[in-house]
This record gives C-alpha cells, sequence and structure tokens, in this order.
C-alpha cells in the first residue's frame, strides 16, 4: 500500500565526483550512476522537480541537461575539466560547494526543501549547504572506507585517511543516513558510530521493465557466440576491488580439470578500467595469456541498455567476485534477465542474491573454490535452469519504484526531525 507523503517541491542532489549521465562500467561510473538516475527520474515522474549537481568533466559540457522531464543534471566547473581522479577531489570541493550555493541563490529563499548527497565528497558539500539552505541533509555512502580497507584485495591501495574523517563528519551532520542493507546500517553503527535514530535502511532497485528474461540464443548471436557456448561473463569496472581476475583464474581451472571444455567455454569481460585498474588498463589481457586461455576470453567495452540486457541474457552465469560490495546492482540486473549469479559472500550481495535457489555464494577469493561453484552450475544445465526462474522472481522483489517511496519516506521524516530541531516550520 502506497503510504501519503508530504512530497518536497524541489530536491538538490549531490554527486560530485560522477554524473548519472555517464556510462557505468568504466571511469569512476558504477551502480551508483544508476542509483541516482533512477530515483530522481521516479521523483520527476511525482511531479517533484530534481536538480542533480555533478562536477563538469569537459569544457564542451553543456551547463545543464535534462535526465527526464523534471529532472535536470547541472554541471559545475570545479578545477581542471580532465585528469582528476576521486583522489584529488577534496582540494577542488570548496569550488564546487560555491557553484552549488550560487544556483541557488538565484531564487527566492527557501528554494530547496531537502539536500541529498551521494558518496563522502557530496557529503561534505551538502552538509555546508544544508547549514545555508535550512533543509535536511539526507546521505547516502554507497561505500564506505573502513569496509574498504579491511577488505582490500592484495596489492590494492587503502583508502586514503583524509576519506576516513570526513565519512566520519558527514555521518555526524547527515539528518539521515541511508544504508542499502542492513548490513551496512549495521557497519555504520558500529565503525562510524551513527545515530540509529537517523539511520534507515533502502535496499536498491532493478529496472525490470528493461532486464528481464529473454531469448539467449538471439543475445548470442548479437554478441557472436556460439548458440552451443557455456558463457560465463563479468560486468563492472575493471579493478582490483571488483576481482574481475578472479574469474578467469577460476575458469582457467575448469579448463585444466575438464579439457574438454576448451572450445566451447567462454569468458565474457564487459567493463572498462577505473580506480588502481587505470595504472595497468591491459592487465586482464596480460592475465589470460598468461593462463592460457585468451582464446576463451571476449573483452567487450562498457555497455549500456539494451546492448547490457544482451550480454545478461548470453551468459549460462554471472560472476561478481568483488572484495567489497555495498549492495551489487549487476548481480540483481543479471537475475532480473533470468541468469543465475555466482558472488561472493561480502557486502550486499547476500541480499543481492538467494543463496542455493537464485545462485550461489561463495567465502574469500580461494580459485578453487571459485572454481568448485562455478563448475556445479556449468555442469548441471537442469540446475541452471531452475535458478533461472527463481533469479528471475527474486529480482522483481527490488523495484526502483519501491526505493523512490522509501526515499521520499525518508525525506518527510528528515524534514519533519529539522523543523523540529529547529524550533519552527517551513
Amino acid at each position: 500500500m502506497t503510504v501519503e507523503r508530504a512530497l518536497p517541491r524541489r530536491v538538490a542532489v549531490l554527486s560530485v565526483h560522477t554524473s548519472p549521465t555517464e556510462q557505468p562500467g568504466t571511469g569512476d561510473a558504477g551502480g551508483m550512476n544508476v542509483y541516482v538516475a533512477q530515483t530522481a527520474v521516479r521523483m520527476a515522474r511525482r511531479g517533484i522537480e530534481v536538480e542533480i549537481f555533478t562536477r563538469a568533466t569537459s569544457s564542451e559540457q553543456p551547463a545543464t541537461v535534462e535526465l527526464a522531464p523534471g529532472a535536470t543534471v547541472r554541471f559545475v566547473a570545479a578545477g581542471p575539466f580532465e585528469g582528476l581522479g576521486k583522489d584529488d577531489l577534496p582540494s577542488q570541493l570548496c569550488a564546487f560547494t560555491a557553484g552549488v550555493l550560487r544556483a541557488e541563490a538565484r531564487h527566492e529563499p527557501g528554494w530547496y526543501d531537502v539536500v541529498h548527497s551521494h558518496y563522502w565528497l557530496s557529503g561534505q558539500v551538502g552538509w555546508l549547504a544544508r547549514d545555508r539552505w535550512g533543509v535536511p541533509l539526507v546521505h547516502s555512502a554507497h561505500t564506505l572506507a573502513k569496509v574498504k580497507n579491511a577488505a582490500l584485495a592484495e596489492g590494492d591501495t587503502p583508502e586514503p585517511r583524509v576519506r576516513l574523517i570526513g565519512e566520519d563528519q558527514v555521518v555526524a551532520e547527515a539528518d539521515r543516513l541511508v544504508a542499502n542493507t542492513e548490513i551496512e546500517s549495521k557497519q555504520l553503527l558500529e565503525l562510524y558510530d551513527a545515530d540509529p535514530n537517523r539511520t534507515v535502511t533502502i535496499p536498491p532497485g532493478v529496472d525490470t521493465d528493461r532486464f528481464r528474461p529473454g531469448d539467449r540464443a538471439a543475445a548470442r548471436a548479437e554478441l557472436e557466440i556460439d548458440a552451443d557456448a557455456l558463457v560465463l561473463a563479468f560486468v563492472g569496472r575493471i579493478q582490483r576491488l571488483k576481482a574481475p581476475d578472479v574469474l578467469l583464474r577460476a575458469a582457467a581451472e575448469l579448463l585444466a580439470r575438464t579439457p574438454s571444455l576448451r572450445g566451447r567455454l567462454v569468458v565474457v569481460v564487459a567493463g572498462g578500467p577505473s580506480g588502481s585498474g587505470l595504472a595497468e588498463p591491459t592487465s586482464l589481457h596480460e592475465l589470460a595469456a598468461e593462463l592460457g586461455i585468451t582464446d576463451s576470453v571476449r573483452f567487450l567495452p562498457p555497455r549500456g541498455g539494451d546492448e547490457l540486457v544482451s550480454v545478461y541474457r548470453a551468459a549460462d552465469v554471472v560472476a561478481v567476485p568483488s572484495h567489497n560490495e555495498s549492495f551489487g546492482l549487476v548481480a540483481l540486473e543479471a537475475q532480473a534477465c533470468g541468469t543465475p549469479v555466482v558472488a561472493t559472500r561480502v557486502g550486499g550481495l547476500p541480499v543481492a542474491v538467494a543463496e542455493g535457489r537464485s545462485g550461489l555464494l561463495v567465502t574469500g577469493h580461494d580459485i578453487s573454490d571459485w572454481a568448485d561453484a562455478l563448475g556445479e552450475l556449468v555442469f548441471d544445465p537442469a540446475r541452471r535452469e531452475r535458478m533461472s526462474g527463481v533469479a528471475a522472481a527474486h529480482a522483481h522483489r527490488f523495484s526502483w519504484d519501491r526505493t523512490t517511496e522509501a526515499l521520499l519516506g525518508a525525506y518527510d521524516e528528515a524534514r519533519a526531525a529539522f523543523r523540529h530541531r529547529a524550533g519552527g516550520s517551513r
């Protein structure tokens, strides 16, 4: 049943380091981009004006882009247009904040009703905007530095101290903290001393109008993959955190165990370098050659829309071997297409995957364990078929409409609490 909310008129959404207009799967674009875009569009459909502020990364970008009627992306000039990574952006937060405040200053006081920041960099800006505008700050972390540092991939660089301090500050200041799962909520409480009365769990969703079961043969024909191939797929950013190398190593192990798979097993890797992967953009190609499986691996650039759907549909199994995931939208999208998932038992993946029914969870990154799990499904088509139906049904439990409705509830509660603390009404 839909609960009647006191809907905000206008929401300022902050996404400093990555724009919802960017293609997920490369650079810093990933599940957060999907989250921001999907919820903004659905709020706009409810008659709420949504303005998304993000950093301009090209001199050719327009000042604004309409994401959908009522949802606008504003590109704020802050520092050099190109060549800045996330670790460089703290030095540009003053410039970004000034741009956001100037945009609001062009309107009458009280233009925005809520500020919703995504990722800690945006939270720093949102904290200042909240105080300047006299409206509540709702914050979504998406990933947490203390959690990432506790589960680093071998050779990966820990998150810097400036982020640890910044996250602590935002957690202390936000009027509502939105966690993707109960696990993340617990991490906020235990690792960041978050106020449980200001912390709410709202799972992300999946666009089931787009991501749904379809013609596997047609998807494979589009990707030029044989109809009778056994297809394992990885979708996402190419970086150590996401651990695509685990899939390649496990595939090599499967081929060593069962040489007859050679020529039939296909590993699809769809994504581009990001984070630590930018320093070694050809590392996966080199690993495939080192493992002797170059002929079995297909590398694809990041794909969106129907092209991404085709990758999910073409796969027999989608692997999500990440060292950390606050939720794991790839797992949800794959299952919505009827494709079972093998994922690491970390973060929100035990929520995104119904273990034993829509996919399998692997503890850790031991290659033998991953080969065992993938092999369970590769060699059992009947089990894959059973999981396929369950996977689609499981994914349908999550929707962006539900996520958006819950966010509007959090906004309403934050506004009420903010007014109460301010001792007045607005």
